[in-house]
C-alpha cells in the first residue's frame, strides 16, 4: 500500500480506518465528507499560496503523481524560491506540501489549514511530511502550521499576514520522526494483509474525524445504547461504555449516574410509556407569553475568509429569516421573510427589515433562542441607530425550547433530544406539511449554508431556484414552531 498525507493520518486515527478503505471502500458511508468544509479548505489555501509573495505551483494530477514529482524538481532546479503543492515521494510514501519555502540552507514546510487553531493531528500530518522530504535528501529546517487568525477583522483589502497565524511546530515533528516511521511499517502490514484488523469501537469513530465506516464497525451494538442517551454525545458515551454499560437495560443498574430527563428516557423507551406532560408547567410557560407572537428563525453562513469590512473569520452571518406572525390566538396567520441577494453585505438590510417587521417591546419566540439573541446582538453592535429597537426584540425573546428542554413534555421518539427536528416529528408523526424530507434541495440547516454561499456560482434561473428552496425551508422552521405552540395549548386545554 502507498501512503499520503491523507491515508498516514487516517491511519494515525484508526489503523481499521485505514484498511477498509484499502479492502472496503463500499463500505463507507459519503455523508461524512462535508462538502462545505472541503471547498473551505480549498479556498484558504489557494489564499494562502499569496502570503510569501509570488509563488509557482505544482499543478495537480490524480492520474499522473509522477509529473508532479518532475515539476517539482523542475522548479528546484530553477531557483523557484516559494513553491505550493511541492511534491516528494520515497519508498511509496507520498506527500504534497502546501507550501515549501527554499531558504539558504535548505527548505521550510508550511502546512495550511482552514482552522482557527492547532490540533493534534496536524502533528502527524507535519511529521509524515517532514520524514518523506528528509528521506528524499533534502535538509528540512523548519516545519509550521499556517491557520485562521479568528480574531482578524477585515477592513478594506485583506492582509494576509493579519489573517493568517504561522506556529512553529518543528521541534515537535523533529521529536516525532522515530514514531512515524514505525507508523508507516505498521500501516503498511496492516493494510497488506487479508485480515480486517481487530480493533474496538472508541472515540477515534468521532475524533478527530467524524469516520466514515461507522455502520460497518458498530454494527454489533444494539440499539437504543448509551451513545443515543440525550445529553451523552459520541465521546462522552465511552466513560459508560467502557465501564460495561452498553444497552438502556445495563443503564438500569446505574441510574444514579443518570440525570432526571436521561433516567425519563430510560424508562419511557424501556417500558413503551406514554408521553410524560407536565400540564402546569407548560401552562405557565404559555401564559408568560403576550400577543402579538413572532415567531423568528435566522439562517445564516460563514466564511473562513471574510467578505465584508467588519467581519471576522467564520462570523455568523445572518442571510435570511422567517416570521409567522400571531395577532390573537384566533388570528389568521401573517407571514414575513427576507432573504439576501448573494455578493452583497446582508446585515444592513436585514437589520432594518427586521425592525420593520417586529415592533418595539413585542413577543417573540424563536427555538433555542440563544442562537437568535446572538445574531440580533450582534447586528446592534454593528449598527448603534437601530440598537435601540433591535436590543428590545432581543430583551423580549422567549424560547419554545424551554418546555422540552426542561422535561415538561417528553415522549419517546424524541429520542432523547429536544431538537425541534426530532420533537416536530415525535409530535406530528404523520403530517406531510411538517416533514423537512418533503422539502425540494434544502432540507437542514447546513444545506442551507452552503446552498446560499453557492448562490453567486448558479446562472440565474438556477439560482431563483435555489432562493425559493431557501425560502421554504426558513418558512419551514418558524411554521413548526406555530404548529409546536398549538400542539403545546392543545395539551394542556
Amino acid at each position: 500500500m502507498n501512503l499520503s498525507k491523507s491515508r498516514y493520518t487516517r491511519g494515525v486515527q484508526c489503523a481499521r480506518m485505514l484498511w477498509l478503505g484499502e479492502h472496503c471502500p463500499e463500505l463507507f458511508d459519503c455523508s461524512v465528507m462535508n462538502e462545505a468544509v472541503l471547498a473551505t479548505g480549498n479556498e484558504v489555501g489557494d489564499l494562502a499560496m499569496g502570503y510569501f509573495g509570488d509563488f509557482v505551483e505544482v499543478p495537480f494530477n490524480r492520474n499522473d503523481m509522477t509529473s508532479m514529482l518532475a515539476k517539482t524538481q523542475e522548479y528546484l532546479e530553477a531557483g523557484e524560491k516559494v513553491i505550493c503543492e511541492a511534491s516528494f515521494s520515497f519508498d511509496g510514501n507520498f506527500c504534497s506540501v502546501d507550501i515549501l519555502r527554499v531558504v539558504d540552507d535548505g527548505v521550510e514546510i508550511i502546512e495550511v489549514k482552514s482552522s482557527t487553531s492547532v490540533k493534534d493531528i496536524y502533528f502527524h500530518d507535519v511529521a509524515y511530511q517532514y520524514w518523506v522530504l528528509s528521506n528524499c535528501g533534502l535538509k528540512v529546517t523548519g516545519a509550521y502550521l499556517m491557520h485562521i487568525n479568528n480574531q482578524y477583522v477585515r477592513n478594506g483589502e485583506l492582509v494576509l499576514q493579519e489573517l493568517f497565524t504561522v506556529e512553529d511546530l518543528t521541534t515537535i515533528v523533529l521529536e516525532m520522526q522515530d514514531q512515524v516511521g514505525q507508523n508507516i511499517s505498521r500501516f503498511k502490514q496492516l493494510a497488506d494483509s487479508s485480515a480486517e484488523p481487530v480493533i474496538s469501537i472508541g472515540p477515534q469513530c468521532f475524533y478527530p474525524y467524524p469516520c466514515g465506516f461507522h455502520g460497518h464497525c458498530w454494527q454489533h451494538v444494539p440499539r437504543p445504547n448509551v451513545f443515543d442517551l440525550g445529553g451523552v454525545g459520541g465521546i462522552n458515551g465511552f466513560k459508560l461504555f467502557d465501564a460495561g454499560y452498553i444497552t438502556f437495560t445495563d443503564l438500569l443498574d446505574n441510574l444514579d449516574s443518570l440525570n432526571k430527563k436521561q433516567r425519563v428516557q430510560v424508562h419511557t423507551e424501556l417500558m413503551d410509556l406514554p408521553p410524560t406532560i407536565d400540564c402546569d408547567a407548560i401552562a405557565n410557560f404559555l401564559e408568560s407569553l403576550d400577543f402579538p407572537l413572532y415567531f423568528l428563525d435566522f439562517e445564516t453562513f460563514q466564511l473562513a475568509i471574510p467578505a465584508f469590512d467588519g467581519l471576522r473569520p467564520f462570523q455568523q452571518i445572518p442571510s435570511q429569516y422567517s416570521l409567522h406572525i400571531l395577532e390573537t390566538a384566533d388570528s389568521v396567520l401573517e407571514h414575513r421573510e427576507f432573504l439576501a441577494r448573494e455578493g452583497t453585505d446582508p446585515r444592513r438590510p436585514l437589520a432594518e427589515k427586521l425592525c420593520r417587521d417586529i415592533p418595539e417591546n413585542a413577543c417573540a419566540l424563536a427555538y433555542n433562542m440563544g442562537f437568535e439573541k446572538g445574531v440580533i446582538k450582534q447586528l446592534a453592535s454593528c449598527f448603534p441607530d437601530l440598537a435601540g429597537h433591535l436590543m428590545s426584540i432581543h430583551h423580549n425573546m422567549r424560547d419554545l425550547m424551554l418546555p422540552f428542554s426542561k422535561g415538561y413534555y417528553y415522549s419517546r421518539e424524541m429520542c432523547g433530544s429536544f431538537s425541534i427536528k426530532y420533537v416536530l416529528p415525535a409530535l406530528f408523526p404523520n403530517d406531510p406539511e411538517l416533514n423537512y424530507q418533503n422539502l425540494d434541495g434544502i432540507h437542514n440547516g447546513d444545506e442551507a449554508m452552503s446552498a446560499f454561499v453557492a448562490l453567486g456560482r448558479l446562472g440565474a434561473g438556477e439560482a431563483e431556484i435555489v432562493r425559493a428552496q431557501l425560502l421554504a425551508y426558513c418558512r419551514l422552521d418558524t411554521l413548526a414552531m406555530v404548529r409546536i405552540w398549538e400542539k403545546l395549548n392543545e395539551v394542556c386545554a
